[in-house]
């Protein structure tokens, strides 16, 4: 008989920057399972492309366009959201951005651009979204975390206090929330190979760096994201919440040193 434990079907979820990556993964990982998904992202053209090319026969995605940045944006959205659908049954806080470069040579504009976006916007998604469960009683929030929630990376210093911030966030929101049905946790990738990082990873080195330092061997792809995302938006984790799951091949398990066996 099949086990609905894991079952996302019929659930309305929404992917705020779901159009590449990661969000687009898990967005159709979504569709793949019977959800009724919604994804954002700032551009339209690329936002309604990625709908068409998710959607399966059985679930349309709908896409919207949503730049997090913007509070009005937010509350819009949601909105809609709720005028079409009624609910919304788990919220995917995946729109991030970053810079790299040294610490100082950050401009203010540049410091407010990603922590704006990557805290303060998913912070306002999260309290628009979390109103409306709070008020149907139930919902699962899904924060797209980092490495950079555990330890920071060189160079990109507002990214990581965007991404340590965010792990506190997660904590927080799951203290006050969870009594009144909603349940806040975090997904961190680790070492993923997306359009956005297909540059970095390219280089020799860092590739081989990178799966020398993973215990498994492998840098991530995206579609690795969707299981942890599906089980944390079912059943399944209905006694968890305030929690960060690491799913980076290990690379937070233990430091590799290159000891002499």
């Amino acid at each position: 008989m099949p086990d609905d434990l894991f079952s996302v079907e019929d659930q309305i979820v929404l992917v705020s920057g779901g159009s590449r990556g990661i969000g687009r993964a898990i967005a159709e990982g979504f569709a793949q399972r019977k959800s009724k998904v919604v994804i954002t992202s700032r551009e339209r053209e690329t936002i309604e492309a990625t709908a068409k090319e998710i959607s399966t026969d059985e679930s349309r995605v709908t896409p919207l366009v949503c730049d997090v940045a913007d509070m009005k944006a937010i509350q819009a959205t949601v909105e809609q959201v709720m005028v079409e659908f009624g609910r919304i049954d788990t919220l995917i806080n995946v729109a991030g951005v970053n810079i790299r470069k040294p610490a100082l040579e950050f401009s203010e504009e540049e410091y407010d651009f990603i922590v704006d976006v990557n805290l303060k916007g998913a912070f306002f998604m999260s309290q628009a979204v979390g109103k409306k469960m709070i008020a149907q009683g139930s919902g699962s929030q899904i924060n797209i975390a980092s490495l950079n929630t555990d330890r920071p990376v060189k160079n990109v210093l507002p990214y990581a206090v965007s991404k340590a911030g965010m792990g506190h966030m997660t904590r927080a929101l799951s203290m006050e929330w969870s009594p009144l049905g909603v349940r806040v946790n975090a997904l961190a990738p680790g070492f993923i190979l997306t359009d956005l990082t297909k540059k970095l990873w390219s280089d020799e080195t860092m590739h081989a760096w990178g799966k020398a330092n993973t215990p498994q061997r492998r840098l991530g792809l995206p579609e690795d994201m969707v299981g942890t995302a599906i089980f944390l938006a079912s059943r399944a984790s209905a006694f968890m919440t305030g929690q960060t799951l690491f799913v980076d091949g290990g690379f937070t398990a233990g430091w590799n040193w290159p000891i002499p066996e």
